[in-house]
C-alpha cells in the first residue's frame, strides 16, 4: 500500500505527463475513489462513469496540485466527491413544474412496509452482532463502503485469501441468521 508521500509523488509525476505514474495512481486510489462515488450516487454504473471522469480531471488538474501539508487523498477524494455531487444535481435537475403533475401520490413505502423494513433492519443488526467485530467491520467495508479486498486485508493485517475466506464465511453466517 503506497504511503502518503508515494501518492503525492504520483500526483506530481502525473502533472508532468507521466503515464506510468497515472497508472500507478489509479491502481493505488481507484477503489477508494469508487467507494466515494458509489456512496453519493448509489448507482454502480453511474459511479463507474463518475470514477472515469474523476481520473480525467486528475490528469487535467494534477499540475495545479500543491502539497500543502494535507493528505493527497484529501485532494483526490474532494475531486471525486464534487464530481459525484455534480452528477447527482444533474440527475435531480430534470424536475417538472408542479402544475404539470397529474397525481402526487406518495411513491414511498406504506406505513406497513416501513414497519417491516424497520423490523428487518433490526434483524440484520442483530445478525451482524453475532459476527466477530472485525469480521462484521470487514463485511460492512466490502459490501457497504466499497473497499477492495486488498484494502481490507491490509487494514486487518491478514493475507488476501484469508480476507476472502472471512467475507465468504461471514456472509454465510449472516444468511443462516436471517433465515432463522
Amino acid at each position: 500500500m503506497p504511503t502518503r508521500n508515494d501518492v503525492e509523488e504520483m500526483i506530481v509525476q502525473v502533472g508532468l505527463g507521466d503515464r506510468a505514474a497515472f497508472s500507478s495512481l489509479y491502481d493505488a486510489t481507484s477503489a477508494k475513489l469508487f467507494g466515494v462515488c458509489l456512496r453519493i450516487l448509489n448507482d454502480r454504473a453511474e459511479a463507474e462513469d463518475a470514477l472515469q471522469e474523476v481520473f480525467v480531471r486528475i490528469w487535467q488538474k494534477s499540475s495545479t496540485y500543491a502539497a500543502n501539508g494535507y493528505s493527497p487523498m484529501t485532494w483526490l477524494i474532494t475531486l471525486a466527491r464534487n464530481l459525484a455531487i455534480d452528477k447527482l444535481r444533474m440527475r435531480k435537475a430534470g424536475s417538472v413544474d408542479i402544475d404539470e403533475v397529474y397525481d402526487l401520490a406518495d411513491s414511498g413505502p406504506t406505513p406497513e412496509a416501513a414497519a417491516i423494513a424497520s423490523s428487518q433492519r433490526g434483524q440484520i443488526d442483530a445478525c451482524f452482532d453475532e459476527l466477530e467485530p472485525d469480521r462484521a467491520d470487514a463485511v460492512r467495508g466490502a459490501y457497504l463502503e466499497g473497499h477492495s479486498y486488498n484494502d481490507l486485508a491490509a487494514k486487518y493485517g491478514v493475507p488476501l485469501n484469508t480476507m476472502r475466506t472471512w467475507l465468504r464465511r461471514s456472509l454465510g453466517k449472516l444468511k443462516d441468521c436471517l433465515n432463522r
